[in-house]
């Protein structure tokens, strides 16, 4: 039996399996949305959730996480992925 990653959603503060999750990272370039899981940096993961994406934009969890200011570009990418 293999053992399965699990992450904590930084706005519902659940534990579920990394592929419920995507990672949005803070690299050198900028924060972007990383669906592959493995770019390098600073990561926070959100439920794969639309009504999660609006209360991450409207609390501005992701600002605090990753210690910068997040695009609203980002947001927009994140609801395109539903």
């Amino acid at each position: 039996m293999r053992k399965i990653p699990m992450r904590m959603c930084v706005v519902t503060h659940e534990k579920l399996p990394k592929k419920e999750l995507i990672r949005v990272v803070k690299t050198e370039n900028g924060v972007i949305v990383d669906t592959t899981g493995k770019v390098n940096g600073r990561g926070a993961y959100l439920k794969i959730n639309k009504e999660v994406f609006e209360r991450a934009r409207k609390n501005k969890v992701l600002d605090r996480h990753l210690e910068m200011e997040v695009p609203s570009e980002v947001y927009d990418e994140l609801n395109k992925l539903l």
